[in-house]
Parts: structure tokens; sequence; C-alpha cells
């Protein structure tokens, strides 16, 4: 080895001590060094000296100009002599100590671990070998080795593991040897390679040897072992020896004598290393069958439950909760199969497809992995057949925001065919084809010159329209309806005329509206609420004053708070005489109640007599849950002696809500075709929303609130005898879905319009599993319910779980609640959906995916999402939903209701789109402004205005959707200078429910093709797919006329994330995120993409434009946004997304999202619009908006460890129950994250955050 030269730093004396006795090491080369034994000793011995004494010394000798750190290793390498070698490790330890890693990183770098390993293995070879010189060197090495990234190669490489090894074995009572051997060990553990090789050579046995029996002498050494225990089993390998030596009740013995025995909680860490061992065992199936059978179950649930009180023992509770969890035994969900209760046979099946897949899967309602003779306990989604997944799948379920598969890199996802990304108009198909489209767009040939412009509305035929919305009952125009109500009143039906021929439907015809309304219209029609009138900005203040047309066309009042207000004292004044008391039972069984009149307002109150006979059958409803007319159903004499129900009062909501007539919504029911053909009215629809006058702030979570559901959870492992699991609601019974009993159960019911809700089962006397009903055609997509309780009493907590959802995270986790609307606050003048529930929390569950049902991927387990609740009345009828409930009935009453309001100023045609799978019909409405004559110049005007193509509720789920939708239409039909000139400037044709039959029949994302129809755009079906199929020919149609519009909106809503943003499509943004390079030629494009969102987040307080994206992926390519951008040639193609839960920034900030919320955010679009139509009129209207510089501003972030590296940061940060949505047993990646985040006492400012996984954004 070259000897390096001393060099002395500037500014450093020359004649410094410790640099002087550098130079003079530096000048005894090798043979002198070996020569000179008693010279090195004595130079070593004063440089160690002045370095122990005077603390400018070790800055002297490892200043960056110094080459003192060279010389001194030099001399390592040297020497032959013991003493000199220790004085030279004396003061490497010394040099070391300080300097926060800096100068371990210079000594790494330096090549010092290798001269180490080389001295190791050189002393090892004296017999005995110097026991100072190993502790020196072991010691040394332990520093050294966390800082070095090859440590382990190094050591392996050099013979080193085994020099230690023999020394350890050789030492075992020796703590002071032991302690730098364990230290060191731990190290070379943490090399997968290294920790098998020390796994052969008996080393797991040999730490065994080491950690037990229970001692509390040498605790440091104790921690030092189980670290480096913990680390050997990592390797399966060695996971596997521990249990086959027998080593998992050994653990849990020691685990709980300390736990027994550390009364003063100082010894923590070794509890949580042991902890940590019997995890990484756990890991593996044989692991945790002998946790299992060692009762560590009920070990450490007795222990995690003493250690709750104490907060500082958290990183020991969730560590036991992740190791119970993981251990617990995988069970199926309660189901028969897991295909949807309901079956509707396709005309044709797709060749390829999981509905394909599903269609070859024998009948009788069995997955194919039923079909062997094997015990239930193969199953694939219930036992690991193999480990192999264990240390690959930790749980890395983006799901691309809705069930993608991708797991890529970063940016695999992000198109990168710079052919694919520029937009190329190809209709597709030939024009002859797509001439029968001419029918819909009658007002680009309108000439009007039959119009009388002085008439009234009724003169008009040009916008009347081919009302979808009375649509004929077709054959079952006689079904009884059934609206529940609650079990204090008396179970009431209406009765519905046979109305078949009122209400008939002329499709592809325009006919004029019929003189008289199909149902009797509220005797005093108010004009709706105006929107529109409102100023649209963010900083508005929320009492803003906005002037509402009333009757009288004078009344002013401030909004929003002062209207709910109007509205709830007008329906406590209708209802101020209205009493519930006791009456005569009405039915034996059920103890039902009555109600009697006194004197309320005939015109605010309905009155509902029950039961009556419905086209003829005799309804009734039993226990509050289901309609079983034509069914016996265990229940016996529900009608009274005398053939009269009693009267039930409610308040006719119709006089408050304009665009709502409960009688006029049961007639749209009698028209809706549904799959379990339901004949039941749910209130909530029948009578209708009036949105609260409170906020609905976020949720606070309650700390510790999930790891305490899920130790109720594992409660039920450990003590069986306390559950009931008690069936209670049925839907694969279909004779009797509701199971009758005694009283002490909840009565349960979905069967009616978007009703979701499968099974429930009672587990213990207050808590309920509820499980979902798959999509139609389709074996998942588990997230909507909607259902009904019944039964409660007042005062008790009732805890509901849902068991088998599907997603990995939600914003159940970070503040948003249920929604709720109860029947008796409903007739006492609160007829509205209210956000509910404590103690919510969404975690990973016990309960396994097929891997039919997660494309192929084994191990996957389901979701429970948990809540709690506390009735406020008795044998009240509550309802449950995700969101607002919006159902294809009440599309078509708001839409007859709309058609009703028109202004002979209103240009309004309704059309029949196509009929859908399930016979409903999917309604296209054309809305502009009539031209004001029919003089050439009028009519050109008219016919040339561009077009604005809206739609919305692709996915039945998204109900949102349809509340903005509802908003964007009363603002096109309002009466405001402002919805007059959008109406000017721009026809709109608008598709408001893209998929009528996924919302009928309960679906979450599918329809009855069992596909998502958003993923069918590139080439969708006339027979599996004809809602898409016919908007898109509209569109190609549009595309080869060249009138392509101005503006494609879809309207969605967004379950994982807060606020309401947009997605579009950007060659350069794309471009900008990925790895492709393109010329500058390929990157010119036409800001006016952003325009829109921006001026959204300019006037929309839920508006967020941080949050949108402009990114063009792969796994979005058959999206209407992509396709219509690509194919139809639309800049300005959008999804706008609306959250589920709340916002985060803004004047709603903190706020869980309502439907005033969003029916003013449809309100807003249509604004923007406006402002759109005026910039679009100047030239350079982007640099207007200064759009270079805000794509500049808001560039998407790249994030290394994102799925996708564009834009979607998380809402949340990563929080500290996030142990416990991970507990699957193949969570090895997920666990260094889930350790840490359990450390509360080292981390204190990281107490209760949040993790949300929603980093892939989607349509």
């Amino acid at each position: 080895m070259n000897k390096p030269k001393m060099a002395t730093e500037k500014g450093v004396p020359s004649n410094s001590r410790v640099l002087m006795l550098l130079g003079q090491l530096e000048r005894m080369n090798g043979e002198a060094m070996v020569r000179d034994v008693e010279m090195a000793r004595q130079v070593t011995t004063k440089i160690l000296h002045l370095i122990q004494t005077q603390e400018k010394s070790g800055k002297e000798v490892m200043s960056k100009s110094s080459s003192g750190m060279e010389v001194i290793l030099a001399s390592l390498e040297n020497t032959r002599d013991v003493q000199t070698t220790l004085n030279i490790l004396y003061i490497l330890s010394e040099l070391l100590t300080v300097g926060r890693g800096r100068r371990v990183g210079v000594f790494v770098s330096k090549g010092g671990t290798g001269i180490l390993f080389q001295i190791l293995i050189t002393a090892s070879k004296d017999l005995p070998p110097s026991e100072e010189l190993m502790l020196q060197l072991h010691s040394l090495l332990a520093k050294v080795g966390p800082k070095d990234r090859k440590f382990g190669v190094k050591a392996r490489l050099s013979g080193a593991l085994n020099v230690t090894i023999s020394l350890m074995k050789q030492n075992l009572q020796n703590t002071k040897l032991l302690l730098p051997c364990l230290q060191v060990l731990r190290v070379y553990s943490t090399n997968s390679v290294n920790a098998i090789s020390l796994g052969k050579n008996g080393v797991v046995e040999l730490m065994f040897k080491i950690i037990g029996p229970y001692c509390k002498k040498n605790t440091s050494l104790l921690k030092v072992a189980l670290d480096a225990l913990g680390a050997l089993l990592k390797s399966k390998t060695n996971a596997r020896r521990a249990v086959d030596g027998g080593h998992v009740p050994v653990l849990l013995s020691l685990y709980l004598d300390w736990h027994r025995n550390d009364t003063r909680h100082r010894h923590m860490l070794i509890r949580k290393g042991l902890l940590v061992c019997l995890r990484n065992i756990t890991n593996i199936k044989l692991g945790r069958k002998a946790f299992i059978e060692a009762d560590g179950m009920r070990i450490l649930y007795n222990s995690s439950t003493e250690c709750l009180p104490v907060r500082t023992l958290d990183p020991l509770v969730n560590t036991s909760s992740l190791i119970m969890r993981k251990c617990f035994p995988k069970n199926r969900l309660p189901l028969p199969t897991i295909k949807s209760a309901f079956h509707y046979q396709l005309p044709h099946v797709p060749a390829v497809g999981p509905v394909a897949q599903l269609y070859s899967q024998p009948p009788g309602g069995r997955t194919s992995h039923q079909l062997s003779s094997k015990p239930l306990n193969k199953v694939d989604d219930v036992v690991d057949e193999s480990d192999d997944n264990e240390e690959t799948e930790a749980d890395s379920d983006t799901e691309n925001e809705e069930d993608e598969k991708d797991h890529h890199s970063a940016n695999d996802d992000i198109e990168t065919d710079l052919n694919k990304l520029h937009p190329k108009k190809s209709p597709g198909r030939p024009f002859e084809e797509l001439r029968v489209y001419e029918r819909f767009f009658l007002e680009l040939s309108e000439d009007f010159q039959g119009f009388n412009f002085e008439c009234s509305k009724n003169a008009s035929t040009t916008s009347s329209s081919a009302s979808v919305s009375s649509s004929s009952a077709s054959t079952r125009s006689t079904r009884p309806i059934v609206v529940p109500t609650a079990q204090a009143l008396s179970p009431k039906s209406i009765p519905i005329p046979n109305s078949q021929e009122d209400c008939k439907s002329i499709k592809g015809q325009h006919t004029q509206p019929p003189p008289s309304a199909p149902t009797p219209t509220p005797p005093v029609p108010l004009t709706p609420l105006e929107l529109d009138t409102i100023h649209l900005t963010k900083d508005q203040d929320k009492k803003e004053e906005a002037n509402i047309p009333t009757p009288d066309g004078h009344t002013t009042f401030t909004r929003p708070p002062s209207q709910g207000q109007r509205i709830e004292q007008e329906l406590a004044h209708a209802l101020e005489c209205a009493s519930l008391e006791e009456d005569r039972a009405l039915n034996a069984e059920e103890g039902l109640k009555g109600v009697k009149q006194e004197g309320s307002p005939v015109n605010a109150m309905r009155h509902i007599q029950s039961p009556l006979l419905l086209g003829g059958i005799a309804t009734r409803r039993v226990g509050g849950g289901g309609s079983n007319w034509g069914s016996d159903c265990g229940s016996e004499g529900a009608e009274d002696e005398a053939g009269e129900g009693a009267v039930l009062e409610v308040p006719d909501t119709a006089l408050l809500l304009p665009l709502h007539d409960p009688d006029l919504y049961v007639e749209m029911v009698k028209g809706t075709h549904s799959v379990p053909q339901y004949a039941e009215v749910a209130y909530p629809d029948y009578f209708g929303h009036v949105a609260p006058t409170f906020r609905e702030p976020l949720l606070e979570r309650v700390y510790g609130v999930q790891r305490s559901k899920i130790f109720q959870d594992i409660e039920r492992l450990i003590h069986p005898n306390d559950i009931l699991d008690k069936v209670v609601y049925d839907l694969d019974i279909p004779s009797c879905p509701v199971i009758e009993d005694n009283g002490e159960s909840l009565k349960f019911n979905s069967q009616f319009e978007s009703g979701n809700l499968r099974k429930a089962v009672q587990v213990r006397k207050y808590e309920y599993d509820l499980v979902l009903n798959s999509d139609i055609n389709s074996n998942h997509y588990h997230q909507w319910f909607y259902f009904e309780v019944s039964g409660m009493r007042v005062g008790t907590t009732y805890r509901f779980n849902l068991i088998n959802c599907e997603k990995s995270n939600s914003q159940f986790n970070y503040g948003m609640q249920v929604l709720m609307y109860s029947v008796q606050e409903a007739i006492s003048g609160r007829p509205r959906w209210v956000r509910t529930g404590t103690d919510i929390c969404y975690y990973k569950n016990h309960f396994a995916r097929s891997s039919i049902a997660a494309g192929g991927q084994k191990g996957k387990s389901y979701y429970t999402m948990t809540f709690s609740k506390n009735f406020s009345h008795k044998d009240d009828v509550c309802y449950f939903a995700y969101h607002y409930p919006y159902t294809y009935s009440t599309l078509k009453m708001h839409l007859s209701k709309l058609e009703a309001l028109r202004t002979p100023q209103i240009y309004l045609r309704q059309d029949i789109l196509c009929e859908t799978l399930g016979g409903n019909s999917c309604p296209l409405l054309t809305i502009t402004a009539m031209p004001e004559s029919n003089s050439n110049d009028h009519i050109c005007q008219f016919r040339n205005r561009p077009l604005i193509f809206l739609s919305a509720r692709v996915h039945p789920g998204e109900t949102n959707a349809s509340w903005v939708m509802k908003g964007t239409l009363e603002f096109l039909m309002g009466t405001s200078p402002l919805a007059a000139s959008l109406r000017e400037a721009y026809i709109f044709k608008i598709v408001p429910m893209l998929n009528p039959d996924g919302v009928v029949n309960g679906n979450h994302r599918c329809s009855l093709s069992g596909e998502d129809l958003n993923r069918q755009w590139q080439n969708p079906s006339p027979e599996l797919h004809p809602t898409i199929y016919h908007t898109k020919s509209l569109l190609q149609y549009l595309a080869h006329i060249q009138r392509a519009p101005l503006v494609f909106c879809d309207y969605h809503g967004h379950s994982r994330k807060k606020n309401v943003f947009m997605y579009g499509c950007s060659v350069k943004e794309t471009v900008w995120q990925s790895s492709i390079s393109a010329t500058s030629s390929y990157l010119q494009e036409d800001l006016g993409y952003r325009a829109l969102p921006k001026i959204l987040s300019q006037i929309a307080p839920a508006f967020s434009m941080a949050s949108c994206s402009f990114v063009v992926e792969r796994s979005k390519e058959s999206t209407a946004r992509v396709v219509v951008w690509r194919e139809i040639g639309v800049q300005r193609s959008y999804t706008m997304e609306s959250t589920l839960c709340g916002c985060d920034q803004g004047k709603y900030k903190g706020l869980q999202i309502g439907t005033r919320e969003l029916e003013e955010m449809g309100a807003q679009f249509c604004m923007a619009l406006l402002r759109l139509k005026r910039l679009t009129g100047l030239r350079n209207h982007q640099h207007l908006l200064d759009l270079e510089s805000d794509i500049i501003g808001t560039q998407t972030k790249v994030a290394s460890s994102c799925p996708t590296t564009y834009v979607m940061e998380e809402d949340e940060p990563s929080f500290l129950e996030a142990i416990d949505y991970s507990a699957e047993s193949n969570d090895e990646d997920a666990e260094p994250e889930n350790e840490h985040a359990g450390e509360v006492h080292e981390h204190p400012d990281h107490l209760d955050q949040l993790s949300d996984s929603d980093t892939n954004h989607r349509d």
C-alpha cells in the first residue's frame, strides 16, 4: 500500500502536536512498523492520549484537508503488534464516537471496513484469540456496519460471519464480549443471504439460548439479541426453523413473563423485540398455525387489553393487534355464492373478460372454486395454498381508485405513444349509419315558420317532449307499490290508480304536453329556487342575500340558513297538532301503532290509509322490512277488523320542494323496471329531502377507535360462546328475506329502488354484520349501500359492520359519515338525510376474497366499514345510505316537474335516446333559448350556437353526480337573466343518467351487463351497452357534420379524495410526466383546455384546481373523457369529480358535502360556461387567464413512491393506525412503515394521523 503523505490543514499550526505525531507515524514504513514495535506503541499511545484529552485533536485528525484517517488506517493494516493494533482501534473508537455519522462515512469511504474484517480474520487464527482485540474489533464493526451499505456482503466474502459465530459459541457466558458480537450479528442479519447462511450454521437455535429463560440481568444484551433474532426471522427459512424447533411457545411464554414482571414498563423495548420475532414468524402459514396452537391469540389479546390504559404501550398493542389479525383464521363470506343475489340473463355473453368467466361457471350460483368435492377448507379464498405471495404482495392495493389492477412503477400507466396522444378525429362509422341520429338534433334544422312567438307555452310544439318521465308502466301497471313508514305508525300503502292510459309515451316523437298533468299538482306551485341568482365567488359571505322568486314575485330573504329555517318552521307548524299516541293493536304480532289526527292543516298534510287493496292485491309489511305481497312469510292477520287502516298524516313536501311530488314519484316508480321487480317505495324517495340548514363538519376521529373495533372482532375467536351468529335478513331466501323473531333483533330491508343490502347477521345483541350485494352479473364492486332498519331501542348503541368492502382505504377514515333518514324526524317536520354515526373506521378484516373476484390475486381480504348509532326514537324506521340517494324514478319525476316549469322563452325537448337492457328509457334533453323570432338572422343564430354535451351517473354508486346534474338542470331552466344568457349562448345536449339499470338495481359500478360502462367507450356494444353506444353515436354524428361540442363533461363522484375537481386531456402535460422525449412541434397545444377548470377554481368554493389533472393514462383510454378527446376531437373533454366526503380548502373547508353544495356546484358549472363564452369570444384568452404561467406554477408534482407520479398527491397524511389496515399475512413490505407508525413514544407528532391510498385518479 502506498504510504499517504501527511498534509496539514490551512490555519492549523504546523507544529500541532497530534499532527506531528501522525507525521511521525506516517514516516514509519511497513518494515519499521514491524521492526520498531516499541516506537509504534509509544506514538499511538500519545495520539490516543491527545484525542482523549483534547477535543481539538480529534477535529484536526478528521479535518477535510487532513490525511489523518489514511495514516491511521495504513498503520492499522501494516502493524503486527497486538498492542499497537489495540491502540489504533481505541483511537478509531474515540474518533468515530462523535460526529453524527460523518466521520463513520469518511472511515467507510477510505476502506476502513475491509481492513477491520482483515484484522478480524487474522486475529481469529491466534489460539486463543485476544479477547480484548476481538471486543474492540466487534465494537468498532457495530458502529460502522449500519453506515456501510455493503457491510453484509463484505462480511460474508471475508469469512467474518463464521468468526463471529464461533466467538459467540465460545463466550455465551461472557456478556462483555457477547454484546458487541450480537451488535455486529444484528447488522449481518439485515442481509437476507447472510440471514439464511447464519441460520444454517445454527445461529437461530443459538439466539434462543441467549434470550431465555426470563431474567432481568443483562437487559441491554437481551435487547440486542432480540433485535438480531428478529432480523434473522425475516427469512422464511429461519422462521420455519424456529417453528420446527418449538420456539413459538417459548417466545409467547417469555413475552408473558416480561409482561407480568415489567410492571413499571422500563423494558418495553424487550417486550417489543419479542413481539417483532413473533410477527416475523407468523408471516408464514406454519408460524400462524403454531401461534394458534400455542394459544397465542388469547395470550396477546389479554396482555394487550391490560396495556390499553397506558398510552406509552401503544407500540406493543399495535404490534400485538397486527399479529392477531394476521393469525385470525380466514373465513368465507357467509354467502352461498359471491355472485349477485339477483340474476339477469344477458342476450349474449362476451367472449372474454370477467363476465364471460362468470357465465362459464356452472349453474346454481356456485363459484368455480366450489365445484370440486374437496372440503370447504380448500376454497382458495380461505386457506393460503402456499407462502409464495407472502413477501411479495405487501398490500400494495392501489386499485386505480376503482379496481384498476395496475401495480406498476410510477410512470407505467402514463400514455407514451405520441400517435395516441395526438387527438385524431376518427368517426369510426360511416355517415349513412349515423344519419338516423339526425332526429335527435331537430334544433339544427328547425325553422319555426309555423310558430307564433306571441303565443303561450302551450302553443309551443317545437320544444314539447316525448316525456320519458311519464313512460308507461308497461305490463306491471297494476303492481302494488308499498310506501314504508315507522312502526310507531300504521303501515301504509299508496293507492295507485291504473294510469296506463294517462302515462303513454311515444318513443322518438314529439307531442304536446297534456293539458292536465298525470298526477295532481300542488295547490300553490312554487317557482324553483334560482341558484343562478347567487353571486358565485369564493370569498362571498356565507350569509349573502339572494333574491328568491316567490308566487308574488317580491319576497327576498337571506340564504342558505333562513330558507331552511323557513322550510322547517312551515313543516313544524303544519304538524304542531299532529301527535303520535298509542292506539289499539293493528297487528297482534308486531304491536303496530296508529296515528290520531287532531286537526292539522289539510293543505300541508298528506293522508295515507293502510292497508289498502292495491291493484287487487292485499299488501302489508312484515316487521318493517320488505314487501311481502303474494307471500305469507309466516305472518298472519295484518289487517284490522274494521277493514280500514289508521290515517297517517305527513307534511306535504311538494309545497316546499318545487321539483318533488310524492304522488308523481309513485307514478314514476310504476314505469321503472327492476330485476327483482321491486314493489316498494323507500320513504326518503317518496317523501323527499330538504337539505339541512346546519353545517355538518367532518367527523373528528377518536384516538384508538380502529384498534378497539378490531379487538372486538378478535374477541369473536376468543369468546365464541358470546356470538349469536343469527341471520335476520337474507336476500338469498327470496320468498322470505325478513326473518321473523321475538322482537329482540333489528329488522332490515333493502327491497326498493337503488337498495343494496344482501344479508344481515346479528353477531351480538347490539352488533350486526352486513353483507352488500355485488353488482348484477358480477362478483364484486361492493361499496354502495342503501337499506332500512327498524325495531330499534332508544338509548342503545348499535354497531353496524359492512364486512365486504373492497377498496384498500376510504374517506370513512378521514371524517366522512354515513347518511341517515329518520321517518319519525320527517313527520316531525325534518324530512332530510343527515350525516350520522360515531366510531367510524375502515380496516382490513379476516374475510377472504376469492381470487376469482380479485382478478386472480390470492390472499386478498375484504375490508370492514364500521359505525355505531344511538337512535333517538323508539320504533322508528331509519334508512342508511353511502351517499344521498338519487333514484331513476327521482330523475323522471324531476324531469317531469322541470318540463312543467318551462317558459315560452325556453326551448326544451326530451327524447328517449334508447332503451336499456332492463327495459328502462334513457332520457336525452335538449335545452337552449327559443329564437327571438323566425327571421333568418334569428334562426341562423339559433342553429349555430355552440354545443355543450353533458352526461352523468355512468356509475350508479356516485349519486352525487346526479345532485350536481340536478343543480345544472335547475339553473338551465331558471328564469334569471344569467340563465337566459346561457341558453342564448349554447345548445345543451344532456344525458342525465347513462346507467339507469345500475341505479335502479342498487349496483355500485356496473350496468346489467356486469361491466363498467365507462370502460366501454372505445368499442361499445349496441346490445350490451346501448346507452354508451348511442351517446357515442350522437357525438360521432356531430363530428361528421362539423358540430363537435365545445365542451364535453361527464359528471362523476370520487370516493377517496376531497373537493370537486376535473380530469382533462393534454399532450404536453402527459409528456412532461413521462420519460418520453418529444420535439417542440409535438408539444404545441392550445391551452384552452385549462380555461374551464381555472374559471371554476375562481368562482366555486368547493372546486380545487390543485387536484385537477390533465394527464392521459393507458388505463383510461376507453373512458368517455379520453375517447371524446381522441376520437371526436373535443379539446375541452372533462370528467368532473365531486367528493363523496367533503372539502379541505375554501369556504367549505372542514365540512362534509351536502346536496345544497352539490346542486350549487352544478349551477356554478353553468356560470363557468357563461364566462368561458365571453373568453372564447376574445383572442388570446389564455393570456388573459395567465394560463401558461398557471401551468408552470401548478406543474404536477412527481412522487417517487406513488403508483402514478402526477398530481394525485394524497389528501391525507399517513397515520398512526395505518398498522390496522395491513394485517394481511403477506405484508412484509408494509411492516417497516407499520412498525414505525406504531412508535408513539418516539413520534408524538404523528398521533392519529391518517393515510389515504387513492394516489391514482380515475374516471
